[in-house]
């Protein structure tokens, strides 16, 4: 899948937006999920559409675009595993409510399709970087001393190629590849020469690219393209590559560098390709002394790679059914519902009355169960943590896969 690699000039309204928005969601996913979601695939390309649809656009924006009444998600500062965002969306309810009332909007009724495609076009939101900066990127070009080696326009050094092509193909995946495809010979270089080898943050290798991007030749004639990546795809390269021998991803794999799965935040695109090449010295390091290939890199499978490295914290808690069950019951859901003939018993028994066959069914039922809760003024309202909502639903599909 080929994607236009920036929107610009877009036009005003709701169906300009969504599509502008459905274009960026559909990299990373569908992604098969876990064994718990029995198979379901969760869509973000149609999450954007349901986005728009259910009026969710009415108070929220996407980075700028759309209403203000509540917060923008698109500038969210960490995003968020899918219970997470499930844990968000349930505990943030009785404000949403009433901001439904206050201006009159329609509360609209999700269905556990539409709630999953919604969550994972909100996980999907940075995987591209906003612009960089263009002054800033023209400062790091010296400052990072890449203007000793490499030329762009007739301006810099002539040892390793020409950056101009970069202009035409400034995808921060094909620079990601390029950089770590490269990067044994650059050091051997910079060593060479006393250059001391510099390292990048994602946001000024974004800032960088931006420059790169200004000042070479004009693009060839169309759109510029990304390489979005395809997780299911990355899974392989992660192996076939070697990058199992040192690292595991969820418990599974080497331990001689970190789990990647276990990151504090989810890299964008530019923040990966900053990261391989800052880590690179001391992982071709490690690869020497295991005697393991360094891999080339295509920037086909970087862009898998990257993708499946950004799916895998999708979900990223592990839900217990015993647990789930226990949630049940200290996070008041029995002052209303019964469990297994025990509790008030004034509504469902939550667990004779209810089968959902995945977390996102689960979801779908409290978003929609919420209406009749605040219609009864439930007082306090019960927070739930992302924890909560993943034991929950492993109960919820266990229970229905007992009967």
């Amino acid at each position: 899948m080929k994607v236009a690699n920036s929107f610009v000039g877009m036009g005003r309204g709701f169906s300009t937006f969504a599509f502008s928005l459905l274009v960026i969601a559909g990299l990373v996913m569908p992604v098969s999920l876990t064994a718990q979601e029995r198979d379901v695939t969760q869509n973000p390309l149609a999450g954007s559409q349901v986005f728009g649809s259910k009026g969710c656009v009415k108070c929220h924006a996407i980075n700028g675009l759309g209403a203000e009444i509540g917060p923008d998600l698109g500038r969210i500062s960490q995003r968020h595993s899918f219970y997470e965002l499930a844990a968000t969306m349930w505990n943030h309810l009785p404000a949403m409510g009433a901001a439904m009332r206050e201006y009159g909007i329609e509360r609209p009724e999700l269905t556990a399709e539409e709630a999953g495609d919604l969550i994972a076009f909100l996980f999907t939101l940075d995987y591209f970087d906003p612009p960089g900066d263009v002054e800033r990127g023209k400062r790091l070009f010296v400052e990072k001393k890449c203007v000793v080696c490499h030329q762009v326009g007739t301006y810099g050094g002539v040892v390793g190629p020409s950056l101009d092509h970069l202009s035409q193909y400034g995808s921060p995946i094909l620079v990601a590849a390029a950089m770590w495809n490269h990067g044994p010979a650059m050091a051997e270089m910079m060593e060479e020469r006393g250059i001391d080898r510099p390292t990048f943050s994602g946001t000024e290798l974004n800032d960088l690219i931006a420059y790169l991007e200004s000042v070479g030749p004009a693009p060839l004639e169309g759109p510029l393209y990304v390489l979005p990546g395809a997780a299911e795809e990355g899974r392989v390269v992660f192996v076939e590559k070697n990058c199992i021998e040192c690292h595991s991803v969820q418990g599974v794999g080497g331990r001689v560098g970190p789990d990647l799965a276990k990151r504090s935040y989810q890299w964008g695109l530019t923040e990966f390709a900053a990261a391989m090449w800052n880590k690179a010295p001391d992982m071709m390091q490690v690869m020497r002394q295991r005697d393991i290939d360094v891999p080339q890199l295509g920037a086909g499978e970087m862009a898998d790679l990257v993708a499946y490295l950004y799916s895998v914290q999708y979900f990223a808690e592990s839900g217990d059914a015993e647990e789930g069950r226990v949630a049940l019951r200290t996070r008041g859901c029995l002052a209303c519902h019964s469990l297994g003939g025990r509790g008030a018993g004034e509504t469902s028994d939550l667990q004779g009355n209810f089968q959902m066959e995945s977390s996102a069914e689960v979801i779908a039922t409290l978003w929609n169960h919420a209406t009749l809760m605040e219609g009864e003024g439930a007082e306090p309202w019960p927070i739930l943590t992302a924890k909560d909502i993943a034991d929950i639903s492993a109960f919820m599909q266990k229970n229905a896969e007992d009967r």
